[in-house]
């Protein structure tokens, strides 16, 4: 009998930081990895020793297991196996995460056979720590591995086969969904914090995520054994080519395989955090739109990882507690929350707002307002009037700025910046009038009396004339207090590639999805610049770029609202 759960609530209820200086997001990045790990595995002791014991007189076991995969490779694997609950079991299959052996998902797996029974085998991925081979990078041998561990489980478990689900975090939501895909044994999925599209999510509008990309190298050394096509990325990498990277991204990418998912009808549950800084969210509510099948994705504030990381010690957490209810009533035929309100469940990313339930991600928002963009201001201290966001579009000007040295709007560092919002309230933050005029271009907007909910994906329009033929411009949307304190609701980055200097190119691009609260009397503003700490830019010192507002494409951001 499964302890109840706390659901998530249905609808209705329920100082900023300072600017990283360059390579201090990846020391900071790659110094916390061994620090959650451990923080982790400590709790994976704590839910084992202080967790009290169920009702029901069901217990499980915990063994020690060693798969042998396709091709030979030793999988190591944890294999919690329910007592005193006749058989077969419904089976959970859960690849580890990139860097995190089995033992990440020890307390949530023991939570699962207590409450409901199920067979689970918690396995590390292949390269890493306890396992062999090497790492492959979610490849055909990973998905292979997750479907001998099928067969395994199948016959050494008295596992269901009719009855299985896949489950990860990270690398190993995307190993689940890339499985499924593949192997129609699988009848329900849970991605947490997963990826859909690997390139969208490493080369973000041309951009390279110099972070991202150097916390899993590095983790990927210190943790396992990088196989020889990740070694070859990584050598190319360094030599400035991201193309290798490129060339494998849509074979591990479900995105690719979505017509697959809907042929097999698999259950597919996404969860992930608003300030994912490895997979950011946007390419995920594309993803989510194009499944034809059951179907629930939750979003929420956190950074990657870090809103399921403590639920998978089998500790309280809302995520886990509805990966629990999905398999249920997927894989058991349970009615429960799942049967309930929409399948789109969001919380704001700023504040204590409680979590709203939707039809499809489009219906999160509401209305959409566009803000016709005039000529920005050197001036730094008028910031309220650097540039106008109004209602009726302003054409003919032009606006150039140096570019190669940043300003103080930065995106954030991977890994801490959307910890701390998700943790203690405390966003990415500006000071508008300290933005360099000479080397941004920024826009404010008129303040909101009664305050209001930004939700949804906004959208920016500008024509940019570059003086190179390679130049990144970085975007970002702020909402402002009355001092021009300023906290970072979403951004995106776009580098231009192979223009041609001197000839203007009109840019329509995505910011990354949010719901934001915006406080009364707030106002929003927009900024540009040509340099940020997490992204590698293509913009030189002593380059320059000019924004323009033609008649014919006028300027112009559009924010959606609940």
């Amino acid at each position: 009998m499964r302890h109840a759960r706390k659901a998530p609530a249905p609808p209705g209820s329920g100082p900023p930081s300072a600017a990283n200086g360059p390579g201090s997001g990846l020391r900071t990045s790659a110094r916390l990895l061994p620090r959650l790990l451990s923080c982790v595995l400590a709790a994976v002791v704590a839910a084992a020793t202080l967790s009290p014991a169920p009702a029901a007189a069901v217990s499980a076991t915990i063994s020690y297991e060693t798969v042998v995969s396709h091709d030979g490779t030793e999988l190591r694997a944890k294999v919690i196996t329910p007592t005193g609950v006749e058989g077969p079991h419904p089976l959970l299959v859960m690849p580890s995460a990139w860097g995190t052996p089995h033992l990440l998902y020890v307390g949530a797996a023991a939570k699962l056979a207590h409450e409901s029974g199920y067979q689970v085998v918690a396995y590390t991925s292949r390269g890493f720590w306890d396992s062999g081979g090497g790492i492959g990078v979610a490849g055909p041998e990973d998905r292979a591995d997750a479907s001998a561990v099928i067969d395994w489980a199948l016959e050494n478990t008295d596992a269901d086969p009719e009855r299985i689900g896949m489950a990860g975090i990270s690398y190993g939501g995307g190993i689940s969904l890339l499985t499924a895909a593949e192997d129609d044994r699988v009848r329900a999925v849970a991605s947490l914090s997963g990826w859909a599209d690997l390139a969208t999510s490493l080369y973000p509008n041309g951009t390279v995520d110099t972070q991202s990309a150097e916390l899993l190298l590095t983790a990927g050394h210190l943790t396992g054994d990088p196989g020889e096509e990740l070694r070859e990325i990584g050598r190319e990498y360094r030599r400035g080519n991201i193309q290798p990277a490129l060339d494998i991204a849509a074979d591990r990418s479900a995105a690719t395989k979505v017509d697959a998912l809907n042929a097999n009808g698999t259950a597919v549950m996404m969860a992930h955090a608003w300030n994912d800084g490895i997979f950011p969210v946007g390419h995920i509510t594309d993803f989510y739109e194009e499944l034809e099948v059951p179907k629930r994705l939750m979003l929420s504030p956190g950074d990657h990882a870090t809103q399921e990381l403590f639920g998978a010690a089998g500790l309280p957490d809302e995520v886990w507690e509805a990966l629990g209810d999905w398999f249920d009533h997927h894989l058991q035929g349970r009615g429960n929350e799942t049967d309930t309100g929409g399948p789109v469940h969001v919380r704001p990313n700023n504040g204590r707002g409680g979590w709203t339930s939707h039809a499809d991600w489009p219906s999160v928002t509401g209305d959409t307002e566009r803000y016709h963009l005039a000529r920005p201001s050197t001036d730094w201290f008028r910031w309220r009037a650097s540039g106008a966001m109004g209602p009726q579009p302003s054409t003919g000007w032009g606006y150039g700025f140096r570019t190669g040295i940043g300003t103080s709007a930065e995106s954030g560092t991977v890994m801490l910046s959307g910890a701390l919002q998700q943790f203690f309230d405390v966003p990415t933050g500006v000071l508008l009038p300290t933005v360099d005029r000479y080397r941004a271009a920024v826009w404010t907007g008129p303040a909101y009396p009664d305050g209001a909910r930004v939700a949804g994906t906004p959208e920016v329009s500008l024509t940019l004339t570059p003086t190179a033929g390679d130049q990144s411009v970085y975007v970002y949307l702020y909402a402002l207090d009355g001092d021009g304190r300023g906290s970072l609701l979403s951004h995106a980055p776009h580098t231009l590639r192979d223009a041609a200097p001197g000839e203007p190119v009109t840019v329509d691009t995505e910011l990354a999805p949010v719901v934001w609260d915006v406080p009364a009397g707030h106002r929003l503003a927009v900024v540009v610049d040509s340099r940020d700490a997490r992204y590698r830019s293509e913009s030189d010192i002593g380059d320059r770029v000019r924004v323009t507002s033609p008649e014919g494409a006028p300027a112009r951001i559009t924010v959606p609202f609940a």
